[in-house]
Parts: C-alpha cells; structure tokens; sequence
C-alpha cells in the first residue's frame, strides 16, 4: 500500500500552515485520499491524480513537492529528500497504469463506449506498465528510489507524525462534520480499553504509577493484538490495536519506560515523569477542549428539536402562532444584536486603520533609527579594523586574510556543488514527468480524435435515419390516401412532432451533438420556414442529408482540403489554386481569399467610397426610393437581413446607394441587393462589399447586364438554351414536348448568381468559383443542376408539375461535391471562346428582331394615328 504521513500546507488568508495528514492511495479511483491521522475513518479529502502533473523546486525547501491539478495546487513535505523522490515517483507510475487502463475505441469501431475489456487487456496493461520503467531506464532519467520503510506504508502507521503540532491547531476547520464523525469512531473504538467508567480522558493510571508498566506484558499484549486483531474492510485495524497504536504514539513524545529503567537516578526519574504529568495534562485540556465545542453543537442541536417538538405537539394553531412568534421576535433580537455588532465591527476597523496608521509612522521612524545606528556601527568597525592593522603584523593579518577567504571560498564551493546535484534530481525528475505526461496527452489525444470520427459517423448516421423517417411519413401521407381519419390524423401530427423538433445548439458543452443546427455560420437558416407544409418537410430532409453528407466527408475530403489552404502562404494564379478554388474555400480563408481576387482585377481608389457616401447624404438619388423598398426582402432567410433592425441592413443601404452614384448608367437595378448582401455576409466590412459589387458587375459580368433593357441576360438564356440542347438532349427533347421555357426559371439564376436559389453551403462554393473564372462557372452550374435531377425531371409527364418541380428542385440539392464534379469534369470541355462567339451570335439575332419589333411598333402606331379617334 502507498500510503503514509506528509505535511500539507494549508493557506487561509495571508497565514500558511503546515498540518500533518495521513495520506493513503486509492487504486481505484487514482485519487490520493488524507485524513487528520491513520485511525480516522473518513478522509478530509482527495487528490485526482488522473488528470494531475507533479513539480519539485529545490527553492521550495527539502522534501517540498507539489501536485497540480485542473482545479488547484497542493504543496505537500516529506521527512526527506529520499521518501519525497519515493512519492512522485510510485504516484508517477499509477498515474500511468491508471491512464493505460482505461478503454481505447479504435477508428471505425463499431463497439459501444461502455463495453467491457477483455480479458487480454489486463496483459497487455502490464506489459505497457513495464514498458514505461524500461523507458525510464533508457531514457536516462531518475533511477527508481529505494522504499523509505520509515515513512511510507502500513508500519508508518504507529510511528509519531511528522513535526505534529498541538491537537487544536491540526484540527481541519473546513470539515468539522468529518472531524466530529472520525472523533467518535476513535472514541467509540477504544472506550472499552481506557476502563468501565467509560471516561475516554482519565489517565490516571500513567500519571500515578507510571513505573509500573511491565515492558514484557506490553510487548506480549502487542503480540497477541498483531496475532489475533483482524484488519477491518476499509483497510484499519481492531480498536484494540489502535488503542496499543496511540498508547506508543503517546509515549513516543516524552522518555518511555525502557528510558525510566535506565535512569540510575531517583532524582531524574521524578523529573521525567513530571514532564510526563505536563504533557498529558495539556492534552487532556485540549480534549476537553474539544468535548465543550462537541457539547455546545449537541446543546443547540437538542434546543432546535425541543422548539421542534413543542411545535409539533401543540394542540392548537395558536398555540403554534405563538411559538412561531415567539421565534420571530427572537430573530428579530438576534438581528438588531447583529446590526449592533456590525456597527461596533466597524467602529474597531476604523479604530484599527488608525493604530495601524501609527504603527506604520512608528515603524518608519524605528527604520530611521535602526539605520543610523547601523550607519555608526560601520564607521566604527571601519576605524576599529584599521586600527588593529595599524598594530598588527603586516604579515600575519595577509596569511590571516588569505585562510579566512580560502575557507569561505571552500565552504561557497560546496555548497554550490549541493546545489547542483539537487538541480540535476530535480531536473531528471521534470524531464521524466514532460515526457511521460506527453505519452498521455498524445493517447488521450488519439482517443479524442476516434471518439471524434466515431461521433461523426454516428450523427452522419442518425441524420440518415431521419430523413428516411421524414420520407417515409412524406410518402405514406401523398400515396395512401384512402387512410381512416384516425390514421391519417396520426401521420399528421408525427409531420408536425418531426418539423417542431429542437434544432438549436449545446453552446455550454462546447460539441454538438444535435443532427442539424438553426443557422450555418453565415446566419443563413438551415431549415427555411416556408408557408407550405411539404415544402417544410422536404426542406427538414433535405437539411438532414446536406448534415450526414458533410459530416462522412469531413476526415476524408474536407479535413486534407483544409490542409492543403493552412499551406498556403502568398496566393498567386496557378493551376493548383484553381483547383482548391473550385473544391471550395474553407470559411476560415474565404474572406481572405475573395479580398485577393476583387483587388487582382478592381483596385480600391482611397477616400472614393466615403466621396460616395457624402454625395448620397447631400442629394437623394432616384433610385433611393427602389432601394429602400428591396431592403426588406434581401436574403430573407438570413438571420442578419431578416429584420428591420439588423446591423447589416444600414451597411447594405450605403453600399447600394454609393454604387448607384459610382455607376449612374445602371444606377440600381433589382438584383444588385441580393449580390451586395452576399457580399457584406462574407467580407464583413462594407467597403470591401462595395468593391466586391463593382468587380462583378463592371469586370466579371458582360456590359448591359444591369442595364434597363437587360438585353445581355437575355442572350445568355439564348446561349444556355443551346448548352442544354447539346449537353443534356433528352432532357431539352422533353422540355419541348410539354412546352416548357426554362428561362422562367434560370433568368434569376444568372441575374444574381443562384442567389436565394441554392443552399448556402452550395451557394458560396459556386461563387468561390464564379468569383476567380466569371461567367462561365454559372453556366457550368446551371447546367450541372439540371444534370444532377435529369432522371427526376423526365419522370414528370405534366407541364404544371414540371413547372410546380422547377420552382423548388435547387433547393433540394444535397451533395455539393457531386454536382461540382458533374460542372467541372462530366460537362467538359466548355471553353470561354465558344461562350464568345454563342453571345455574339445571339446578340446580333436579338438586336435584328428587337429592331423588327420597333418597326412593327412603329407602323402600329402610325396606323392608328391615321384611322383618328
């Protein structure tokens, strides 16, 4: 057993005190258990030493060493250097078997967290017990230090505690019910060996005939107890030993009869034994000091339960009125004598602030003193010294100087040499604690990062199940619809019970563990609250298969993704950055990385935004009025533009309103808003959002795209009409069969980039993208859009239903790594000179049939105007 007696240095306040304590280690639990004295049979406390490290400082004095643990510093002293070096290292080593023997769940296991070890672990916890001693051996740190037999272990048990101070000083308290319980069990425990008069304080009999204790009796009845006194469960002995146990630890303090025998002196006898009566009788005041305090506690107790009683017991509720009153008016008295004490508490304070004032004045005046006297003194050493060189032989006083510094240099040199060697125990004993505390924290780590991956496939798991279960209702409530109303009602409200559910995160655990969170980190609503029931339900699915699908490719995709941009240092064009730029950015670079690419192509002119601003302040634009009623429905599924109030909406107004002076041949067109918004959500700070707008619409989109016509975006949806009879020809076959345009549907897509069309996630990914290659990329999406839900679409035979699916099917996207690889690999090649010359074509078709059209308008009109009213 480790176990044995330490100092344990308590601090109240300003004052610290050394307390000795009993300390036994607790296999277990690896805690460090102490207790006020080996008999006592509850502990004053405990020392987690699972998550501790230990430190020792020579500075701190000999067999100072302290255990730090998460939530406090406990400095304990051993009798020696020697049994101090024991302790850390025996608590060293079970700290480490108690960290290797906890469960391991490898990576991909499918074992439950609370399943039992097999039988082969204890082995192999040996073997890695072992492992770590010939680690230590070869490691050339401290060699393992010989067991202090004296200090440590059972047998330190019945040895007098180190430097015990008097029994009311060591009493802890901070646990005076541990102290009352642990008082009884010994008093208890050895009532019946002090004698029939059942008084635990008469010591009579070792003050009156002392001389007559037998040393052979005692020794055979210590004998007998060893032989036939059995250990308790809790690891103490009978009260019979531990009366023996206190009986030497009693006389362990003052010379015992072997001493008494061999005085030769009648004289000296007498003299020890009245030293003897002194010490007993001061620990007889102490106990009874002790029994007072335990005696008044009982007093108060019984009074509180005869006022109890007598409330119990009356007969009448006015009898009980009165006793309540009576309590009452007791309070009542109890609390004016506290006001009163209070009161004369601070007059003392003030009183004592003024004395300590005095003292300090005094103390100055004394330091004054003290240090003239001290000023005489050397100049009367000074002249005493040259005095007796004056009368003294030359010679001799330079020998005489000579040996006195040769000593005092010897006696420095050695004890530097004592130093040192301390410095090198107490550096061996830090290297060997750095390094097995890192062996801990690196197999804690791996197991955090399995239970992590674990965790992950689990919740990729449960959103699965989910989503299926949602499908499932989904499916059952539109395919039997010859239900009982009873059933049909259940379906409904399981529909209901599954979108009400709590998707908000567990901020205080610091880990979620809930399948889908409220909002995304750019506050954009992961589950929309749309008005329509299914559409609800098939958003609550959809937002469960974007979560399980993101969280199976976290360690596979996403975490080498996220380590290959920590890579990055300068970001400069090449192939490589194209390719991480279509994989998309991690939010932590993404803001950085879009900054980058607006600056490559629109260099910020400094003071021209503010110019801006001041011009919107002194005139009212005509678009102000367009402005002001989009802002309310910009990006309303985002928590930080769907209020009046928001923060974002003030920055969105002078964003808009500074582009609409910067460019006054567009002014403000709807759209604009949208692009603005996305832009402030990412860049954070509204100029960069102001120039981020400028970039897309002056570099990256073609002329008179925003214009008033809108002429450019209606030849773009000529040209994708053509990608889609080339790419995707049963699917454009199918839309001419029923009629479709999809240009009802793409127009917005180009006009804002998918904005308010796609899922977040999905949505800034494509713009990543769009923001570093333009135009072509929203082409290449489109397409890959429609690709991805092909077979979807041509299942639909009914033009209102193809339709109704167009309006919501982008929302409905899942996998945005597969629809990257369907833009960027399936729909190759896609070059930017055949997008050139489809817009030049269509253009010029556009341009002759708007021309046409004016003709045709014309003639119209003069037609009209001929035939009169």
């Amino acid at each position: 057993k480790l176990c044995g007696y330490l100092n344990k240095l308590g601090i109240k306040g300003p004052i610290k005190t050394w307390k000795s304590r009993w300390f036994f280690y607790d296999e277990n639990k690896c805690r460090l258990l102490y207790y006020r004295t080996a008999q006592d049979i509850n502990p004053l406390g405990s020392i987690d030493l699972s998550s501790a490290s230990f430190d020792c400082k020579m500075e701190n004095g000999e067999g100072v060493f302290e255990i730090r643990t998460p939530s406090r510093v406990f400095t304990l002293k051993a009798i020696s250097k020697q049994a101090m070096m024991y302790w850390l290292q025996q608590l060293q080593m079970r700290r480490w078997e108690f960290c290797n023997t906890q469960s391991r769940f490898p990576v991909g296991s499918s074992q439950l967290v609370n399943e039992p070890l097999a039988g082969g672990t204890i082995i192999c916890f040996c073997v890695l017990f072992c492992f770590y001693i010939d680690v230590v051996d070869n490691e050339d740190f401290l060699p393992l230090v010989k067991t202090p037999t004296e200090a440590v272990g059972l047998k330190a048990a019945s040895l007098p505690a180190p430097e015990t101070s008097a029994a009311l000083q060591n009493i802890s308290l901070k646990h005076p019910w541990t102290e009352i319980q642990n008082t009884v069990y010994n008093i208890c425990g050895s009532k019946q060996l002090w004698g029939n008069n059942g008084n635990v304080f008469s010591f009579d009999e070792f003050q009156e005939h002392p001389e007559n204790v037998d040393e052979k009796k005692e020794a055979e009845v210590e004998a007998d107890c060893a032989v036939k006194g059995a250990t308790l469960e809790d690891g103490r002995m009978e009260p019979r030993l531990n009366w023996i146990r206190k009986a030497r630890w009693m006389n362990s303090g003052f010379p015992g009869s072997e001493e008494l025998s061999r005085e030769k002196n009648s004289v000296d006898k007498v003299s020890v034994l009245q030293q003897q009566i002194l010490t007993l009788t001061e620990e007889v005041k102490s106990q009874k000091e002790l029994v007072k305090l335990l005696h008044k506690a009982l007093e108060a107790a019984q009074q509180e339960k005869r006022v109890s009683s007598m409330y119990l017991t009356a007969a009448e509720d006015k009898d009980r009125l009165e006793l309540v009153r009576h309590k009452v008016r007791q309070i009542a008295d109890l609390t004016s004598r506290l006001e009163a004490l209070e009161q004369e508490k601070k007059e003392l304070e003030q009183i004592l602030t003024l004395r300590d004032s005095h003292i300090q004045e005094l103390k100055e005046h004394v330091q004054l003193l003290m240090e003239k006297n001290h000023a005489k003194q050397e100049v009367i050493m000074a002249l005493t010294e040259q005095m007796a060189r004056e009368l003294s032989d030359p010679l001799q006083e330079a020998n005489t100087i000579t040996v006195e510094t040769l000593y005092k240099q010897q006696e420095e040199i050695e004890h530097l040499k004592d130093d040192i060697d301390a410095y090198k125990t107490q550096n061996q004993f830090l290297n060997s604690e750095i390094h097995q505390v890192t062996r801990l924290w690196t197999s804690v780590a791996e197991n955090e990062k399995a239970l992590l991956m674990k965790c992950a496939c689990l919740q990729a798991r449960n959103c699965q199940m989910e989503s299926k279960y949602l499908t499932v209702l989904r499916k059952l409530q539109e395919v039997v619809p010859g239900l009982p109303n009873s059933h049909a009602e259940l379906v409904k409200n399981l529909i209901q019970e599954a979108l009400q559910w709590d998707v908000k995160e567990e901020a205080e655990e610091g880990f979620n563990l809930n399948p889908v969170s409220e909002y995304d980190e750019y506050g954009f609503m992961t589950v929309p609250d749309y008005e329509i029931e299914d559409w609800k339900l098939l958003a609550k699915i959809q937002a469960l298969e974007i979560k399980s699908n993101k969280l199976r490719s976290q360690e596979i995709v996403e975490k080498p993704l996220r380590d290959r941009w920590n890579s990055i240092g300068e970001l400069n064009p090449s192939a490589e950055l194209k390719s991480l730029i279509r994989s998309g950015i991690p939010v932590e670079h993404r803001q950085r990385v879009w900054r980058w690419m607006v600056s490559r192509h629109c260099s910020p002119v400094p003071g021209h935004y503010q110019q801006l601003l001041e011009q919107s302040r002194s005139t009212e634009h005509p678009a102000c009025r367009q402005i002001e009623l989009d802002l309310p429905r910009t990006l309303t599924n985002n928590k930080h533009f769907s209020s009046p109030t928001s923060q974002l909406i003030p920055k969105l107004r002078r964003v808009l309103l500074a582009f609409s002076w910067h460019n006054p041949a567009i002014g403000y067109c709807q759209g604009l808003n949208r692009l603005a918004a996305v832009a402030l959500l990412v860049l954070e700070d509204e100029e960069s959002a102001f120039w981020c707008l400028v970039y897309i619409v002056e570099n990256l989109m073609p002329a008179d795209y925003y214009s008033e016509t809108l002429i450019t975006s209606q030849v773009d949806q000529r040209v994708f009409k053509d990608f889609l009879s080339e790419k995707l020809p049963r699917l454009m076959a199918h839309f001419e069969q029923y009629r479709i345009d999809v240009s009802l549907i793409t127009f917005n897509w180009f006009l804002v980039a998918f904005v308010d069309s796609l899922v977040s996630d999905i949505l800034l990914r494509v713009w990543d993208a769009f923001l570093y290659e333009g135009t072509k990329v929203i082409f290449r999406y489109a397409l890959a859009i429609f690709k991805y839900n092909e077979e979807e679409i041509l299942r639909i035979q009914d033009s209102v239903e193809i339709y109704q699916y167009l309006r919501f099917f982008t929302r409905m996207i899942t996998d945005g790594r597969k629809l990257m690889n369907i833009a960027f690999n399936d729909l190759n090649p896609f070059p930017m000179k055949l997008l050139r010359n489809r817009r030049s074509m269509h253009r010029e078709e556009l341009a002759a049939e708007l021309c046409e059209l004016e003709q045709i308008k014309a003639a119209y009109v003069k037609e009209r105007a001929e035939q009169g009213p």
